[in-house]
């Protein structure tokens, strides 16, 4: 089986792969000070009360915080048998290439949803991706990952907002019941919702406008379906995507004998 994990900066993610399916999905709170061990005594567990444990053979790793990467590694080789793939590394190919600026580093999670986006829907893509940063992924007619946008998260944006302003609260993301809020969480969430809705309408519109061309738009990330709430922002949310794009990740690099 393979050992899917997505590395974020503020949840990691492991998936179990079983050949047809993800047959278990796990969430922890990123942590660079985590060891090893640590990793394995909490996914054995998990593992345990789904009948995987003694099944990883395999592993990938997308990870957009560095220093985490280390003990990663340390848990495939050490519990795993397995030298994992780390997407953004050497001796992890992509099918296609990213297009930017010589000397430009690729977030890994962004060039993951460009390939899982361009497997599910071809090119001419936007990938908007709800997570710690609210990104934007542009996919070429051929599936190369050729520039896009970084804008802060949502709750980036509320945590920023409450240290910034003291006496204002710190509030959930919901949508509101209408514009104008009559009390001060009401109007917290109203500005950040609607401003988010306007955030991705006006972003998606340029990016369409300096194409030219017809541009899909999916979305991922945890927040996603929030925003898609009776509006046509997106073609499609895509819950697995970036699990999707670290099998086929992984499936290409098996394939070249990497």
């Amino acid at each position: 089986m393979l050992l899917c994990i997505d590395c974020g900066n503020t949840n990691t993610v492991f998936s179990v792969w079983d050949g047809a399916d993800f047959a278990a999905t796990w969430r922890i709170a990123t942590d660079h000070r985590r060891t090893a061990d640590e990793y394995f005594v909490w996914l054995n567990t998990l593992m345990q009360l789904k009948g995987l444990q003694g099944r990883i053979s395999e592993a990938i790793i997308s990870s957009t915080a560095p220093r985490v990467v280390f003990n990663l590694r340390v848990l495939c080789n050490r519990y795993f048998d397995c030298r994992p793939y780390v997407v953004g590394k050497p001796g992890c190919e992509l099918p296609v290439a990213p297009r930017v600026d010589v000397g430009t580093t690729v977030g890994p999670d962004r060039l993951v949803n460009t390939v899982a986006g361009f497997d599910r829907h071809g090119g001419d893509l936007i990938v908007v991706d709800f997570g710690t940063a609210t990104t934007f992924d542009v996919v070429a007619p051929d599936g190369a990952y050729i520039g896009g946008v970084i804008a802060p998260g949502v709750n980036l944006s509320l945590e920023a907002l409450h240290m910034a302003a003291a006496a204002l609260p710190h509030v959930d993301v919901t949508k509101p019941q209408g514009v104008i809020g009559t009390n001060t969480v009401a109007c917290i969430q109203s500005g950040v919702y609607w401003g988010y809705i306007g955030l991705v309408e006006g972003i998606v519109r340029q990016i369409r406008m300096e194409r030219d061309r017809p541009m899909k738009v999916i979305a991922t990330g945890g927040l996603a379906s929030l925003f898609d709430l009776g509006f046509d922002l997106f073609d499609k949310v895509e819950d697995d995507l970036t699990m999707h794009g670290l099998r086929l990740i992984f499936d290409y690099n098996k394939g070249l004998g990497a």
